[in-house]
């Protein structure tokens, strides 16, 4: 089949001017001006007629070629797997830096991704939490530059605020996602354009991955039942395609969002617990109940790598694969643990990132470039042919990715900027924010906590709160506003709480929970776990300055309300929200979903 474009270009050969065979020039005048050869005389014939309607259609395939319009068979296809709280775990960093949780963890499609295109070392989001960190992809800004799409509960998102899903749209692809885009929040998933292109009729089982598949009467045929519904969801979005029609779809499941079923990580995966001793963060202590729930977290992570496995797979059927760009990562770290979720450590704001398109990206290379992941909205943008808004600070990877080098391409990606304003509402008096804001480079973290006075997790019996009971083992596991609402309720989160005035488990609790200097500053030559902090050592007092002078420069730069206001800390970002309800069985919904 004869593309557009190919035709286009064959009609504009046929027109293109030819010599004149009888002396004279090809714009149908002889040599000396004075005549016109019997080559060029007009003649009133059909093949005049003929001419005529070539012209006509030159001039429209011109037209067309300058605009882009029949541009479809050559823009690629773009698909963009996103997971809820997937920090950066996958076995091939395992590969890379052997003796942490990627030793365990098995993504043998994500290390497809990576091995057939690129693996980023150095993925980082905006925020860490669901609602701000979309916020900035899908806009390609800072989360900061977001209205109330900067912070979580309360989060409404600015329908002035162009996102690449609908610059996409009205460019002519054909968009469409399953599961979660943008919230929560209102209008949900609104960057995307709604419930108008959604494709979730299939079943929405995969995001309770654990769930479901503990209650079949077979591990792996229950298993098989979800795989169907996310391929199925799929293929409803494709055949809703117009032909040659190139299609961007987001696939978000949030499985690896709490809460899992306790002991799914051995059960459904065989992850033994008890390989991850001697592996866990150094944030956590290595106990067995952190164990198994770190465990059950790495088999949902295995499940969403098991989706993306579907999605290749029918890709390789259609045999659009190698016209595809695939972009794999997540939208923060772990939840639930100290440090993780909701934290500017890199526990909370690194994340995993592959991108493969044989088409345009050189195979197999490992990059140390920093990428902050509103540059992904720039990078699609870019390589479907559109120009990114004048307000997008998000930078195009299109470059780097291009390119043929490994390691740092392009040495001014040497820091990403990351911070956070209000997640759960309430979790302090006031319904104010924990505001963050931080500087990350090859060397050092820096963070400035602009209110050191608050509690950095939320309040607590003793913290905030008056003294008192913390609540049942049982709260603390399933109920995320019971203390430290900031923190989703966990096993980990509840073993820490429960075992707090143990000598040993103590440093940990207040790692987690307790107040935080206005300055951080961690070496991450000789402190790669982020314990240390030296903001206060003279011998840092240089490296200290020059990374706060960068930082408030690009918070001034890109007009951060933080740096120069309280605007974060009064209404409408710290008005009260209702809380989430309780769905069946009385258990309260996480606040990230």
């Amino acid at each position: 089949m004869i593309s557009c474009r190919q035709l286009c270009r064959r009609q504009l050969s046929s027109n293109s001017p030819r010599p004149c065979t009888q002396g004279r020039g090809a714009g149908g005048e002889g040599m000396n001006g004075h005549s016109t050869c019997e080559c060029h005389r007009p003649r009133r014939t059909l093949r005049s007629i003929s001419e005529t309607v070539s012209q006509f259609v030159f001039a429209l395939c011109s037209l067309l070629l300058l605009s882009g319009d029949c541009r479809g068979e050559e823009r690629p296809n773009i698909l963009i797997v996103f997971a809820d709280d997937w920090g950066r775990y996958a076995s091939i960093y395992g590969q890379q830096q052997p003796g942490g949780l990627n030793d365990i963890v098995k993504t043998p499609n994500f290390d497809r991704v990576a091995r057939e295109g690129v693996l980023f070392n150095n993925a980082f989001v905006n925020a860490p939490s669901c609602t701000p960190c979309r916020s900035s992809l899908l806009s390609g800004q800072y989360f900061w530059r977001t209205g109330k799409g900067a912070i979580l509960q309360g989060a409404e998102w600015d329908a002035a605020i162009p996102s690449f899903p609908l610059m996409l749209q009205s460019a002519g692809y054909h968009i469409g996602y399953t599961f979660k885009v943008w919230g929560p929040g209102t209008p949900a998933d609104a960057p995307y354009g709604g419930k108008a292109n959604e494709y979730a009729k299939q079943g929405r089982n995969f995001n309770k991955f654990s769930q479901f598949v503990s209650e079949q009467p077979e591990v792996e045929p229950g298993k098989q039942k979800l795989y169907d519904e996310v391929r199925g969801n799929f293929q409803d979005f494709l055949k809703a395609r117009p032909q040659a029609t190139p299609f961007c779809y987001w696939f978000g499941p949030t499985n690896t969002h709490r809460k899992w079923t306790a002991g799914s990580g051995k059960k459904l995966w065989n992850i033994d617990p008890d390989s991850l001793k001697g592996k866990i963060p150094k944030d956590l202590p290595d106990v067995p109940e952190v164990r198994e729930d770190l465990a059950d977290y790495l088999g949902e992570v295995q499940a969403v790598d098991a989706g993306l496995g579907v999605l290749l797979d029918e890709l390789e059927k259609t045999g659009e694969l190698d016209n595809t760009l695939i972009i794999v990562s997540g939208d923060h770290g772990i939840p639930g643990v100290p440090r993780g979720k909701c934290n500017l450590y890199d526990l909370g704001v690194e994340v995993s990132l592959a991108i493969r398109w044989p088409q345009k990206i050189p195979a197999g290379r490992i990059l140390d470039d920093f990428v902050c992941l509103p540059d992904l909205c720039t990078t699609i943008l870019e390589a479907a042919g559109e120009k990114p808004t004048p307000a997008m600070t998000g930078r195009s990877l299109m470059p780097v990715l291009a390119s043929t080098k490994s390691g740092l391409v392009d040495p001014t990606r040497d820091a990403v900027i990351v911070g956070r304003e209000r997640h759960v509402a309430d979790a302090r008096d006031g319904f104010l924010p924990y505001p963050q804001r931080a500087i990350r480079t090859k060397d050092f973290l820096y963070i400035r906590n602009f209110a050191a006075d608050r509690w950095p997790m939320g309040s607590g019996p003793g913290y905030g709160k008056p003294s008192g009971p913390f609540g049942s083992k049982d709260d603390l596991t399933e109920d995320t506003f019971a203390a430290f609402s900031d923190m989703d309720s966990s096993p980990t989160k509840a073993w820490l709480i429960e075992h707090r005035d143990d000598p040993t488990v103590a440093p940990y609790f207040l790692m987690a929970f307790d107040r935080r200097p206005e300055e951080e500053l961690y070496d991450l030559r000789t402190d790669a776990a982020e314990l240390h902090n030296v903001a206060a050592d003279a011998s840092y007092a240089e490296a200290k300055e020059a990374l706060s002078q960068r930082l408030m420069t690009v918070l001034k730069e890109t007009n951060d309300p933080r740096a120069t206001s309280t605007t974060y800390d009064e209404p409408p970002f710290s008005s009260p929200v209702e809380k989430p309800g309780k769905p069946a069985g009385g258990k309260k919904k996480m606040p990230g979903n």
